[in-house]
């Protein structure tokens, strides 16, 4: 028994961290690492974006109207037609085109101004939009503005939902109270009544969109948060905690979240795709992002028109990019939840 009270503490050895036994197993999940090397690379693209590395000239107007992408080559020039001008010595111009005298003048001053005629392209990588700006440009500018609103939102909301239902759960009574009530008063409303309200008091901006999302939608994450942690606030590892001298704050964030961290994880990463979502429907509705600003939701509000005269690029590459952001991002999400949850790290 001497002996093994004289061991020294430091040579007892330790257990993995939380977060140390979640990495070991989230690098098991192929699946889990193609999606966070995905993610990745859409976080590094936004960050190049950012700092005007690239996409900066989203805005002009580099190839013809409408240009098809390059796979597809140049499309043929369209027939305008012609329009037949009477001719005789009696014949007004006028009668024609009321203009027609001030053509002359007009031409005059033209003459002494001096132009830059700009060649433009007939073909771009993924296309152009109708006014020739290069559509693989304004999809890397707008998933700047769409992954940053959706996913800033979604911090937000989770944030704000987390601390609530974590006071909620684990103190009860009367701070229980207080805020399932203000739950019940938040989801009497429907969300989109919710966020048309804030656009009309805050307007528009991309970080008026983003106080707007995170503001409503935290009460699903409260929710679960709550009940996680009133499930968990009365077990032996907390009530551990408690009789070492572990202090409040310690055992509500040291403790038990990270034990409820998979369930906020998949919370917060079905509220990025449902505020990315929302972004597209706020900026179809024009109280979105600002005109001079782009992101998958104007594209896709853009792409209607031009889908209807047979130039399907710009929706394809706004639908393209998001598809590729949120799958990628749902199943990263998922392979952190499966290495979080405490009942499979129990069956190891």
């Amino acid at each position: 028994m001497s002996a093994v009270l004289a061991t020294p503490l430091s040579t007892v050895p330790r257990s993995e961290g939380v977060w140390r036994t979640a990495w070991r197993r989230f690098r098991n999940d192929r699946v889990g690492m193609v999606s966070l090397v995905i993610v990745a690379a859409f976080l590094v693209l936004i960050l190049l974006s950012a700092t005007r590395l690239v996409a900066s000239n989203w805005q002009r107007e580099v190839g013809v109207p409408n240009a098809p992408p390059t796979l597809l080559g140049p499309r043929p020039p369209e027939d305008l037609g012609t329009i037949e001008v009477p001719k005789g010595p009696n014949v007004d111009l006028s009668d024609v085109d009321p203009l027609a005298p001030k053509y002359k003048e007009w031409a005059e001053r033209a003459a002494k101004m001096k132009t830059e005629e700009i060649a433009r392209a007939q073909t771009l990588p993924l296309g152009g939009d109708r006014l020739g700006r290069d559509v693989l440009a304004k999809t890397v500018k707008g998933t700047e503005i769409s992954v940053f609103v959706g996913v800033l939102a979604s911090l937000l909301a989770t944030g704000i939902g987390t601390l609530l239902g974590a006071f909620a759960g684990f103190f009860g009574r009367k701070a229980d109270d207080f805020l399932e009530w203000l739950y019940n008063v938040f989801t009497a409303v429907p969300d989109i009544l919710l966020i048309f309200a804030f656009a009309a008091v805050f307007g528009r901006g991309i970080g008026t969109v983003v106080l707007i999302l995170g503001l409503t939608g935290w009460a699903g994450v409260y929710r679960q948060v709550r009940a996680e942690f009133i499930k968990h606030r009365g077990r032996e590892y907390v009530r551990a905690a408690e009789a070492i001298g572990a202090s409040t704050g310690s055992r509500m964030f040291r403790h038990i979240l990270p034990n409820v961290s998979h369930v906020i994880l998949v919370r917060m990463s079905l509220l990025v795709v449902g505020f990315i979502k929302a972004e597209v429907i706020l900026s179809y509705l024009g109280l979105g992002v600002p005109v001079d600003q782009v992101s998958w939701g104007t594209m896709l509000a853009e792409a209607q028109a031009e889908l209807i005269l047979g130039y399907w690029w710009q929706l394809a590459a706004a639908t393209l990019f998001m598809a590729v952001f949120v799958t990628a991002f749902s199943l990263m999400a998922d392979a952190w939840r499966d290495a979080l949850d405490p009942r499979l790290r129990g069956a190891e």
